[in-house]
């Protein structure tokens, strides 16, 4: 659908493997780069080193290497929301011990590279903690990376995904968790309700995009009790439907005008074709 959006803006567009973008894009093109994360959770699927070096050429890359990186990789995300200050819960990077996690308060365990709710779990107790860990030491993705500790935010059973491009929001969606489920992800049987994002909620999101330099993004958001947010992910790959779509308009006629392509010869979707 994102394509059919460029083309109606009279763009010539086509999605591309990372390998045939490089083979295939020139200066005065443009790529953007879609690159999600392994099914091995264990970082970004191939295709950054591609982006590189398309941008070395002059290609015009949305979503650049950097920024890919930076939004999929969750301790990169949190070191570079904190330096700016905006919210984010308390995160410690871990191998298989708890030894740097303070013993009181619930925490999420997840993958350094995570999608999809999986692996993710919830820890009321520092021993339920230490246990976690200690039954994900098999796991590739621990022994490679390690694990993100982060505090818990307290449930209200739904998060704010605000879409960004091109420094505008274009549209934005509540996300409800499945009955019996903590986790709001669709992939765990959440459900998408098209939803306006409120104006601190939009400011907190333009702001974390900004931070990672990213093109097009999205950016959950979690309530908090005093009516504020706080960044809960950045997703470089993120999914989006028709239920993101803001009163009248079209969410991905959005994306492509906001990203101002028509005026290039070309433009690429690289990334792995799903």
């Amino acid at each position: 659908m994102l394509l059919q959006a460029f083309r109606r803006r009279g763009t010539e567009a086509e999605r591309l493997a990372p390998s045939a973008a490089l083979a295939r894009a020139g200066a005065g093109d443009v790529v953007l780069g879609r690159l999600d994360v392994r099914s091995a959770l264990d970082g970004v699927e191939p295709g950054l080193a591609e982006l590189r070096e398309l941008e070395s050429r002059g290609v015009g890359v949305l979503n650049p290497a950097g920024a890919l990186l930076a939004a999929h990789d969750k301790l990169g995300t949190a070191l570079r929301l904190g330096r700016l200050g905006i919210p984010h819960p308390r995160t410690w990077h871990v191998g298989e011990r708890a030894d740097a996690v303070p013993p009181d308060g619930a925490v999420v365990v997840k993958p350094r590279f995570g999608s999809w709710g999986r692996d993710v779990f919830l820890c009321r107790t520092h021993d339920a903690l230490v246990e976690t860990l200690r039954g994900l030491r098999r796991r590739p993705w621990l022994r490679r990376q390690g694990a993100l500790v982060q505090e818990l935010v307290p449930s209200r059973g739904y998060d704010l995904r605000v879409l960004v491009a091109g420094g505008e929001v274009v549209g934005s969606a509540i996300r409800l968790a499945a009955p019996g489920e903590w986790r709001t992800n669709v992939a765990l049987g959440g459900r998408r309700m098209a939803a306006p994002a409120p104006a601190r909620a939009q400011r907190l999101a333009l702001a974390a995009a900004a931070a990672l330099g990213a093109d097009l993004l999205g950016v959950d958001l979690l309530p908090l009790p005093d009516g504020g947010w706080t960044v809960l992910e950045l997703n470089g790959a993120v999914d989006f439907a028709a239920e993101y779509s803001r009163p009248g308009r079209d969410v991905f006629d959005e994306v492509a005008r906001v990203l101002d392509v028509a005026a290039a010869p070309a433009v690429g979707l690289a990334g792995a074709a799903r």
